[in-house]
């Protein structure tokens, strides 16, 4: 398979650059590190080296397939992949902190081992440290007008997750959402860096900019789609494989795709979820009855419609980008993988 032989020769690649990108520079500093390499995968709670989950490293690996579908090279991208690898842990440090959530990818979370100050500082620094790293494409090789418009495409992504995380947390406190409203917080999360992830890799390879714009509109459909389904097992996922509570979504009032249409519901499923959403909290013996009216509602199956949609828009992005083989084929395999996983 494409996206197998790929995955073999890129992962390596990108977690031997993102363990350079957090070396530290100074022995005074040495912890400061430790704790964004822990985030990371690359070492344990007392610092010291190891392997431990990482995530999928979707986004390098996006950004790094779609600059060989370009024709480009992936020593020249590769400050762009590890730059969206970065940025996406550092939103993941700060989410953690603001969701309350002790524990990720089956460890605890960083600020549950170093506190929250330690831990709001470990997230400033890989943002920091992302964008030290797209600068270097500039010592790669790229035109310094192409480097421009990445870092302008990177800050206007960062503008966009904090608008898409500001509205995620307040739809908390609210009873009711939208599903437009939806669609516009998850655009500005998974959708917004996912399809940077796609639009650096076409930029940086110097594609014409309908090319650059396919490509972008490839990953903003992923990146729906992806949002959906992580909605899906955030509530009928199995905490074993995904390392999350499946309660947490529900205990918490998050207005996932799921809840906001079967709130939006005129019936009896409508209305009791309705009566317990706009409870002052949650309790944890209330969430076999949600879950019961989530499936009366059809919330599931509506919710996996959406999510067959998107990646409908994503494969004809694709096939507009005209990408070349065999990173085509290994990014609509990819493409596929990340809409029907279970974590």
């Amino acid at each position: 398979m494409a996206l197998r032989e790929a995955m073999g020769r890129l992962l390596p690649l990108i977690e031997e650059a993102l363990q350079e990108a957090v070396k530290p520079p100074d022995p005074a500093v040495k912890a400061h590190y430790g704790m964004m390499a822990y985030h990371l995968g690359f070492a344990d709670v007392n610092l010291r080296p190891a392997r431990a989950s990482a995530g999928k490293r979707i986004r390098p690996l996006l950004c790094l397939l779609v600059t060989e579908a370009t024709g480009g090279s992936i020593e020249r991208a590769m400050p762009a992949a590890v730059a969206l690898e970065l940025l996406h842990n550092f939103s993941l440090v700060h989410d953690d902190i603001e969701d309350d959530s002790p524990t990720r990818r089956h460890r605890p979370t960083v600020w549950k081992v170093w506190g929250i100050p330690q831990a709001i500082n470990v997230g400033d620094g890989l943002f920091a440290l992302a964008h030290l790293a797209l600068e270097r494409l500039a010592d790669q090789g790229v035109p310094p007008e192409i480097v421009l418009e990445a870092l302008r495409a990177f800050d206007d992504t960062c503008r966009l997750l904090t608008e898409g995380q500001h509205l995620d947390l307040a739809f908390e406190e609210r009873e009711q959402v939208s599903e437009e409203e939806y669609l516009q917080m998850i655009a500005g999360k998974s959708g917004a860096l996912l399809g940077l992830s796609t639009q650096l890799g076409a930029l940086v390879s110097g594609a014409e900019p309908a090319k650059v714009d396919a490509y972008r509109r490839f990953g903003l459909s992923i990146g729906r789609a992806f949002q959906i389904r992580d909605d899906i097992l955030g509530i009928w996922g199995d905490e074993a494989v995904t390392g999350k509570s499946v309660q947490s979504d529900i205990l918490s009032r998050k207005k996932s795709l799921p809840v906001v249409y079967a709130l939006m519901q005129e019936g009896e499923a409508g209305q009791t979820l309705r009566a317990i959403y706009t409870q002052p909290e949650i309790a944890p013996e209330d969430v076999p009855e949600v879950l019961h009216w989530l499936e009366v509602a059809g919330s599931r199956a509506y919710a996996e419609r959406m999510v067959r949609e998107a990646h409908a828009q994503a494969m004809r992005a694709l096939e507009e980008a005209q990408p070349l083989e065999p990173a085509g084929a290994a990014l609509r395999e990819l493409a596929d993988s990340l809409v029907a996983r279970a974590y």
